[in-house]
């Protein structure tokens, strides 16, 4: 492994301690404690696996394989259900990491939708800083016209990683915006196009109409770009985030998720969740502050990470 993936790795593991402190010890504690597998033993990884937000239907589903395992194998230890689990979870983490977020990319728009709060402005600050590393030319689009600080705080993470954005004023139409915004990258030859968009949840109707609204007039003035819909989720809100996709996936067609705050939480199992319950990929998780915090989301190394 090479010395950068090498620190990556190493910020992953870190990022994910809490939960792997919760989910793992607690998995290891049930293991070593039994004497025999039984279904004592299997509430106990029930209630343990739902407890880290691996959500109830991904959790009936990786007991009743297990269980299925166990039968068919004829295992009696119980220590030898842990690599079984193990493998288990990687085969529903490899499901969302099937596709790989690419950073050297070019001719692309892509749409940020998520609720307000789960840093959504700091993601695309994230992107755009690593997609400029790249020798790409970025272009942001303020589309939250409903919150003059989402404006204000894009404006200034552009000032600071040299990267133009296209505004309006406060309370103006965010598809206006995003038109000027697609002219502004067709004149200046912009590799990358990031459109940020509001987060209103309790106004979910209205949202969701509106980012229709936003996603065809993108689709109208793509100029040979390709789209894509990036959903942007708060991993410390465990099961909200599910209930997220599911709200999300009716209005828009979510071409990856954005997993933030990992580093924040003993929430992790969301990710299985996650993976499980909706075949969207996992592109990108945030494990830090860093722009380099936000990583390429890997099946195998966060499995690594989180049980090595």
């Amino acid at each position: 492994m090479a010395e950068n993936n090498k620190g990556l790795f190493a910020r992953l593991k870190e990022g994910l301690s809490k939960t792997k402190n919760s989910l793992v010890t607690n998995l290891e504690g049930i293991f070593s404690s039994y004497q025999k597998i039984d279904e004592e033993l299997f509430t106990e990884l029930e209630d343990t696996l739902i407890m880290a937000d691996v959500g109830v239907e991904t959790t009936t589903y990786l007991t009743d394989q297990l269980r299925e395992t166990v039968k068919q194998q004829k295992v009696s230890d119980p220590a030898q259900l842990k690599p079984l689990l193990i493998g288990l979870i990687r085969q529903v983490i490899e499901g969302a990491g099937r596709k790989q977020f690419n950073f050297d990319a070019r001719d692309k728009v892509l749409l940020i939708v998520g609720v307000n709060g789960v840093g959504k402005t700091t993601t695309i600050a994230k992107l755009a800083a690593r997609f400029s590393d790249h020798r790409r030319q970025v272009l942001l689009v303020a589309a939250d016209t409903f919150r003059a600080a989402a404006t204000e705080q894009l404006m200034q993470w552009g000032e600071r990683i040299g990267v133009p954005v296209i505004h309006h004023q406060e309370g103006a139409d965010p598809a206006a915006v995003v038109f000027d915004g697609m002219a502004a990258a067709q004149s200046r030859k912009s590799d990358l196009v990031i459109v940020d968009t509001a987060g209103r949840l309790h106004t979910k109707v209205n949202l969701m109409e509106e980012l229709k609204k936003v996603r065809r007039i993108i689709t109208q003035n793509i100029g040979g770009r390709q789209l894509e819909t990036l959903l942007v989720l708060d991993a410390t809100t465990g099961q909200n985030a599910v209930n997220q996709v599911k709200v999300f996936k009716e209005a828009v067609a979510i071409d990856g998720i954005v997993l933030t705050k990992l580093d924040g939480t003993a929430k992790g199992g969301v990710v299985l969740a996650i993976a499980h319950q909706f075949q969207i990929p996992i592109y990108l998780i945030g494990v830090g502050e860093k722009k380099e915090d936000l990583q390429e989301f890997d099946a195998l190394a966060f499995t690594r990470a989180l049980f090595e």
